[in-house]
């Protein structure tokens, strides 16, 4: 299963709208994504109550994993939603 590191780039984290641009992001690819923080158990990336469960903050490691076809370049696409500054004004 491939997988992917990425560092939270909003400043309030993935919380509110960050972590809802990330789920939608994730459902969109239609593959089994996770994303855990580091040290702890992955999470179904397409569910907006794990993510937020994470409690991942700005410039924390995140890992994403996902699976099937077409699963590193949907890796790629939602680490640049990680990494992009949502709260950014």
């Amino acid at each position: 299963m491939p997988t992917r590191t990425a560092v939270v780039g909003s400043r309030v984290g993935l919380h509110a709208r960050p972590a809802s641009l990330f789920v939608q992001a994730a459902v969109a690819t239609g593959l089994p994504v996770t994303i855990a923080v580091e040290g702890g158990a992955p999470v179904d990336a397409r569910s907006i109550l794990m993510v937020m469960g994470l409690g991942a903050q700005h410039g924390q490691s995140v890992t994403l994993a996902a699976d099937g076809e077409g699963a590193d370049q949907a890796l790629e696409q939602l680490a640049a939603v990680v990494e992009t500054d949502h709260d950014a004004a």
